[in-house]
């Protein structure tokens, strides 16, 4: 089985031999794809950054599900790739308050690097206008409802997999008119659909890496051949985020 999907890489035959690439493909040291499927690294964004291109694709994809508006008080739960990438811009929209929480207090200076404000689970902001839950835990979910201000919208944004997730749906979640959207990758929301396809997309999710403040979000290199003595060190360190795998030819 081939593993991965997010990989950056230098066209080696054609006309567009020698550009830089990203491609949704599984990692190996070579492969062939249709030309549309390489989408071109912008110049300004460096080749080992642009290995978060479809971290970013996602965060951009709830962003546009939560509907942030200046001014909106924005609290995140869960600060791994993802969830940051989501406060990150957040963080963009003119006037807004953006917290992250994570019960790693760790995590703070990557929520500073990235313009956000950081609490613990204990201290967690409430009355938000906005709540995205990006923990793929129950306990989270239900700090997200405890978040959330009257009538506020919470968006899910966690992957489950197959697993059966506790919601707490009385007290707070029905006295406060609270929603709980779902926001999945897989298709764009309703509102840009008419006018963005994937491909659109991917690529505005590549030039908003131009920013080295992302660079936070890479913890670490390991060459594939040297992976089967290090994955499971990266697995359980709780620094990993972004971890890059490099395949050379």
């Amino acid at each position: 089985m081939k593993y991965g999907y997010a990989a950056v890489g230098e066209v080696q035959n054609g006309e567009r031999r020698g550009e830089v690439v990203f491609s949704l493909f599984p990692h190996q040291t070579h492969f062939a794809v249709p030309a549309k499927m390489a989408l071109p690294v912008p110049a300004d964004v460096p080749a080992a950054r642009a290995v978060l291109a479809a971290n970013m694709e996602t965060a951009v994809n709830i962003t546009w599900d939560a509907r942030i508006s200046v001014g909106d008080r924005v609290v995140v739960i869960g600060c791994g790739v993802v969830g940051a990438l989501i406060g990150y811009l957040a963080a963009k929209v003119p006037g807004t308050e953006v917290t992250l929480v994570d019960i790693d207090p760790s995590r703070a200076a990557l929520a500073a690097a990235l313009g956000c404000g950081f609490a613990s689970p204990e201290i967690a902001p409430d009355e938000a206008d906005v709540v995205i839950h990006a923990s793929a835990s129950a306990a989270g979910l239900a700090l997200a409802i405890a978040s959330a201000g009257i009538e506020a919208m919470v968006i899910e944004a966690s992957w489950y997999g197959a697993q059966s997730t506790e919601v707490p749906l009385g007290g707070r979640f029905h006295q406060r008119r609270l929603q709980i959207v779902s926001s999945q990758v897989g298709r764009v929301p309703a509102r840009q659909a008419p006018r963005w396809d994937y491909g659109r997309r991917l690529a505005k999710a590549l030039a908003v890496l131009n920013d080295p403040a992302l660079d936070a979000l890479i913890s670490g290199e390991t060459a594939f051949g040297d992976l089967p003595g290090a994955y499971d060190r990266i697995l359980h360190d709780p620094s990993t985020l972004c971890h890059r795998v490099r395949y050379e030819g």
